[in-house]
């Protein structure tokens, strides 16, 4: 079966965004060979390789980063181009790919995602939720969904929703080791430390944006889950730091309360991370999220000092 003559930057952002040449064929109902040799052309055309084969996954080359980035943003211009001129007027089409975190995408991206979807049946929704971060240029998704800050200046990114890290406890842990009055005290209490990268310690970081230092908090539960360190923290075996939106409704309910609250603790943002001048049906969705998170994660306050901007 031949592959369908779709022109060479679409085909090739969709093979950025499906990763696989199985994937590929599955989506578009044709054979595997059908998308190599669709590929191969295009390479040959070009006069370079645009990914590094494999079993399991396609790399992109630095060509291929750049191509798919530079076939994401003349197609999303197309998108929007038809739109103004109206002849889609009606709503949204096209697909929108999506990289977010497994806690954050499947409490909130998701279900969003989903309502947004059956609002704009001509639109294909396209998640990942994964534990690693992504690199938006060249990767096939429209925005990624992180934790701020950027790490880098020269992104573009969207709030979605204002969010801080806090300490907390369970009640019985309070009423039995007491609450640290100073970061100075956590020294003396069983931290829960959320592993990253094989590192069985952390540090957990206090005062504003400008000013924020780290502090090394060691325990002994570890675990790369933080719903399990959520729930190791809820039968009081230590403190835990965790983000507002996740520990909100604890906190509310009284299963946990927040400790060093009258310490400040610099911004960690919920992001969308996306490339230039996004396409429009992208720039609604962000809206939709923005609107639905603001009504499921309420703002919670944390005291900060009068003189500290929370601003981002």
């Amino acid at each position: 079966m031949e592959l369908p003559e779709f022109d060479d930057l679409r085909f090739f952002a969709g093979v950025a965004a499906a990763g696989t040449l199985t994937e590929v064929a599955r989506q578009w109902g044709v054979s595997v060979s059908a998308v190599s040799k669709r590929l191969a052309r295009l390479e040959r055309r070009l006069g370079v390789r645009l990914v590094n084969r494999s079993t399991r996954r396609l790399t992109l080359t630095d060509e291929g980063r750049r191509y798919a980035e530079g076939a994401r943003d003349v197609l999303g211009r197309i998108d929007d181009l038809e739109d103004e001129i109206g002849r889609r007027r009606s709503g949204l089409h096209g697909r929108i790919a999506v990289h977010s975190s497994m806690g954050f995408g499947r409490a909130h991206v998701a279900p969003l995602l989903g309502t947004f979807e059956a609002a704009n049946p001509d639109l294909r929704i396209d998640l990942e939720l994964s534990h690693l971060p992504v690199a938006v240029g060249g990767s096939g998704y429209d925005f990624a969904v992180r934790v701020g800050p950027l790490p880098d200046s020269r992104l573009h990114a969207r709030v979605l929703h204002r969010n801080r890290r806090v300490v907390c406890a369970a009640p019985s842990y309070v009423g039995r080791r007491g609450a640290p009055r100073t970061p100075a005290d956590l020294a003396g209490h069983d931290c829960i430390v959320i592993r990253e990268n094989d590192t069985a310690y952390a540090h957990w970081r206090f005062g504003t944006d400008a000013d924020a230092a780290g502090v090394r908090v060691t325990g002994a539960m570890t675990c790369n889950d933080g719903e399990v360190a959520t729930a190791w923290c809820r039968a009081g075996r230590g403190l835990v730091m965790r983000s507002l939106w996740q520990v909100a409704p604890l906190l509310a309910s009284g299963e946990l309360v927040q400790v060093l609250a009258d310490i400040p603790t610099p911004s960690a943002d919920l992001l969308a991370v996306h490339g230039a001048d996004p396409p429009r049906r992208v720039r609604a969705v962000l809206d939709h999220l923005v609107d639905g998170l603001a009504e499921r994660l309420p703002v919670r306050p944390v005291p900060v000092p009068a003189a500290a901007s929370t601003a981002t």
